[in-house]
């Protein structure tokens, strides 16, 4: 998968990630949560597209270490979603599989530049 196609696949989660956010209870709890996905997920999205700019091998590791971090965060929130049932389970699992498929692209990704580097 290229790097274009990734920035797609980031970029259609935020979307679809703040789509579904909005569809979370208007109480404490569902803003709560609609804030942190909100904003863990379109960081996905946001810091992919720099480690595309990374300067060094170093450079590349570090910043796909950012993505990483959000990428799982996002999943957190899912999974929060489904366990605290905010939301109908056959609503967030595709988009918890999306995050659990770029998790393990993303960590693969880091695995192979640390073997490289």
């Amino acid at each position: 998968m290229d790097k274009d196609e990734l920035k797609r696949r980031t970029k259609e989660f935020a979307h679809r990630c703040v789509k579904l956010s909005m569809a979370l209870p208007r109480n404490y709890l569902g803003n709560h949560v609609r804030g942190q996905l909100i904003r863990c997920s379109t960081s996905v999205a946001a810091n992919y597209r720099t480690v595309c700019t990374a300067r060094s091998k170093a450079d590349f590791i570090s910043k796909l270490a950012i993505v990483i971090e959000e990428v799982d965060e996002s999943c957190f929130w899912l999974e929060f979603i489904i366990d605290e049932q905010l939301l109908k389970k056959t609503k967030v699992t595709p988009l918890l599989k999306e995050g659990n498929e770029l998790t393990a692209i993303f960590v693969a990704s880091q695995n192979t530049a640390r073997a490289n580097k």
